[in-house]
């Protein structure tokens, strides 16, 4: 087998022990387990070490590859510059690996380093597994904010890679995960947290990767976790394998998790083609959605397809519901992939003769014209989620507590900057966090004490 194992393993400095001066011992459990998960790398002798980290260069969207020969770093940044690492990387893996990821439209390579030197989340790892073996050489990989799917097709790329040249590669998925497990840590507390840290170690002790699809962008920002798209590629370099999965131990003890499981791969197994699989049952759940969508989401739908597909806009069709051409109302849509917005742009009033006109503006706006997005792509289309927020009459409040998370949406106004948040939101859970979003939204000073409140309601369409 080209792909030997995989690692997961997170990267505390502390617990090295030129650094945690005594404190390592608090995480002794930590540290006993990374020596066994080295010592098994150890026993797989492998040619090359794909470590992915989330402290390496990171772009939203796209994955940096370290560039070079090789490499230099030190924990001088934890006030140990004694420790000292150079690493080689491994040159025809990283050509063919880019090679690999443009054939399957991953933008992915090794343009646009900003910092040659290695991260923690690198050096971390390979302090231990230096004490077990040296005759290596690495591949050193970013994360990205693309959509999970993507982070695991590049896991793909690399098992592929590692075929191509008859390598006999480990993958180290380095990440903590929640940082936010006690009220006492450096994070404090989020409820989150410790969910978070239960539900991973339970996927990742079972080997259970296709399940890594399930965890939420929202549920995983709150938990403030780092590791989950690293753990991510490692699986995508696991497709279709085989593999023997013990997880080792798990810790809370400063507040931030660490998890450490490995896996060695036995053979091949058909059954573990979890993209594959994944993606054949979001094709089943678009057909539903789509037969369940109502007209108003029907006409957001098609005008995006049309327009993504022929760069033409629709025209507003007969046989609509009175009140689409009758009716003048503010209009957001949003668009969703893979639970990730994809796209929302609206009015807050009216500028359109009808509803219906709205949908088609703010349709092709939201796919093709926000700002925080590159333009939807045909591929795109079947994975898309549609809402669409019909908003009723804003009215002036006196208080925050006027407001209704759930119920309300919030207009926040100084002068001529005007920011809006629709009501209930995934991931906004109070009426200061509604607040504070339409602040930043319209570019209002946080100190700024002259604002002003309205609020509205809303009907969604799914």
């Amino acid at each position: 087998m080209a792909v030997k194992g995989a690692v997961m393993v997170p990267h505390p400095p502390i617990i090295i022990p030129e650094i945690g001066c005594g404190e390592e011992v608090k995480a002794r459990k930590t540290s006993d387990s990374y020596r066994k998960a080295a010592e098994k790398i150890a026993e797989w002798r492998p040619d090359t070490v794909i470590v992915v980290s989330p402290h390496s260069v990171m772009y939203a969207d796209y994955f940096h590859i370290s560039p070079g020969t090789g490499a230099k770093g030190d924990f001088g940044q934890f006030r140990a510059p004694q420790v000292k690492f150079r690493v080689d990387y491994d040159t025809e893996f990283v050509k063919v690996l880019v090679q690999e990821a443009e054939a399957r439209d991953i933008p992915a390579g090794t343009l646009g380093e900003r910092e040659k030197r290695l991260d923690h989340g690198t050096m971390v790892p390979l302090y231990f597994l230096d004490q077990y073996i040296q005759d290596y050489r690495i591949v050193r990989i970013g994360l990205s904010g693309m959509p999970l799917t993507v982070h695991y097709e590049l896991g793909e790329c690399i098992r592929k890679t590692a075929e191509l040249l008859d390598r006999e590669v480990v993958i180290i998925g380095s990440g903590d995960l929640s940082h936010k497990l006690k009220e006492d840590g450096p994070y404090g507390f989020q409820k989150e947290g410790p969910e978070y840290d239960e539900r991973i170690m339970d996927v990742m002790g079972r080997g259970a990767f296709g399940e890594l699809f399930d965890f939420s962008e929202d549920f995983c920002d709150k938990a403030a976790e780092c590791g989950h798209r690293s753990f991510t590629i490692m699986a995508g370099a696991l497709d279709g394998l085989k593999v023997k999965a013990e997880r080792l131990s798990h810790q809370g003890t400063f507040g931030v998790g660490y998890g450490i499981c490995t896996y060695e791969v036995t053979g091949n197994d058909p059954q573990r083609y979890f993209l594959e699989q994944y993606r054949r049952e979001q094709r089943e759940a678009a057909e539903r959605r789509k037969g369940s969508e109502d007209v108003y989401v029907q006409l957001a739908r098609e005008t995006v397809e049309t327009y993504v597909r022929t760069g033409t806009k629709i025209r507003v069709s007969e046989g609509l519901p009175e009140e689409m051409y009758s009716r003048r109302a503010g209009v957001f849509v949003s668009l969703k992939e893979e639970g990730r917005l994809r796209g929302c742009i609206g009015t807050i009033t009216p500028v359109r003769r009808n509803v219906a006109e709205e949908i088609i503006e703010n349709g092709i706006s939201a796919a093709a014209r926000d700002p925080r997005f590159h333009a939807v792509e045909p591929e795109e289309l079947d994975r898309l989620e549609y809402s669409v927020d019909v908003l009723g009459e804003t009215e002036e409040i006196d208080s925050p507590e006027e407001l209704d998370v759930k119920r309300y949406g919030v207009v926040v106004s100084r002068g001529y900057r005007r920011g809006l948040i629709l009501p209930d939101l995934e991931g906004v859970d109070t009426v200061e966090e509604q607040i504070e979003i339409a602040r930043r939204k319209a570019g209002i000073p946080e100190d700024a004490e002259d604002i002003r409140l309205e609020r509205f309601e809303v009907v969604r369409h799914f």
